[in-house]
């Protein structure tokens, strides 16, 4: 086995989380004129199913009808200190693109330089043969805005431009305090650190609670960007965040509204499809050695995501 890979540190001096920086933050372009156009079959992008972050995209191509137009390939959920491994089986195929072993051979391959950790998701491009973008906020955004004419049709609107600066202010908040908060909650190395972002949390997702109470959807009064975004963090949240992470004060199924939101968006066609609850559970439990040494997976909980929601009503 290789030796460790040496990445920046993941907390600052008082043990709070610090999210690295995305380095490859090019972007895809209707016209071209970003260098990387929007074409179909040159891009190929990288996911975890495990990974909240880079089910985002898997979502949103789902939604769009890009699975044609935009390949993808998935890595092994357990990641070791060589980063994510392709692996046939359990789901998924060796890489096809490039016939990579390591995820890290696509980043070092367009950087040789880079020594930062190898994220999920990352868009590759086959004609300049190096990755795009790990920067995972961008990749969605593209998909909706640059992929028009290969959108399916009837496709939704997730980032309609009426609604940019409302979905764009939401997101900020989920982001911060619940997308990143749970991190920032279990990675966290002082009890003051840990209190902050959990306080923090808890706060929003009381906010969330209150403003699903009248309303289907975050913005608009239609299924947008924000749902998406939201949801990737509710569905893992009473299967790994309240034990894991530790984010415990209450649970997603306490919060009536909020779980008939969560459960109205996984069966919603594009969202429960792409759930890998087997996935999600063994990146977690399995890859944070110092958060779960003995990397026991729990078989609980048990969760019908299937029951009726009744939301219905306030669309």
């Amino acid at each position: 086995m290789s030796a460790p890979a040496q990445f920046p540190a993941e907390t600052s001096a008082d043990g709070a989380f610090v999210r690295q920086r995305y380095v490859f933050q090019g972007r895809i372009t209707a016209d071209g004129s970003s260098g990387f156009p929007a074409e179909a079959g040159r891009y190929h992008l990288y996911v975890s199913l495990a990974c909240p972050w880079a089910h985002r995209a898997i979502i949103v191509r789902r939604l769009l009808g890009l699975e044609r137009a935009i390949t993808m390939g998935v890595v092994d959920p357990v990641r070791d200190e060589r980063g994510w491994r392709f692996a046939a089986g359990d789901g998924h195929e060796p890489d096809g693109v490039c016939g990579f072993q390591y995820l890290s051979e696509a980043y070092h391959r367009t950087d040789p330089a880079y020594t930062g950790r190898y994220t999920v998701p990352c868009l590759w491009d086959r004609v300049t043969r190096r990755l795009v973008s790990n920067n995972y906020p961008d990749l969605t955004i593209d998909f909706e805005t640059q992929f028009g004419r290969f959108h399916r049709r009837g496709a939704p609107a997730l980032y309609p431009e009426a609604l940019r600066a409302e979905i764009d202010a939401v997101n900020a908040l989920v982001y911060r305090d619940v997308n990143d908060g749970v991190y920032r909650a279990g990675f966290a190395t002082t009890q003051a650190r840990h209190d902050e972002a959990v306080t923090a949390l808890f706060a929003r997702l009381d906010w969330l609670e209150a403003r699903l109470a009248g309303q289907r959807w975050l913005v608009g009064g239609q299924l947008t960007e924000a749902d998406v975004r939201l949801f990737t963090t509710l569905v893992r949240f009473d299967a790994v965040y309240v034990g894991h992470f530790k984010c415990n004060l209450r649970r997603l199924v306490d919060y009536p509204n909020l779980w008939g939101y969560a459960r109205d968006l996984y069966q919603t066609p594009g969202f429960g499809e792409t759930v890998n609850f087997d996935h999600i559970k063994r990146h977690y439990y399995q890859t944070h050695d110092r958060l779960n040494p003995t990397r026991i997976v729990p078989l609980g909980p048990v969760v019908d995501w299937t029951a009726p929601h009744d939301r219905a009503r306030l669309a």
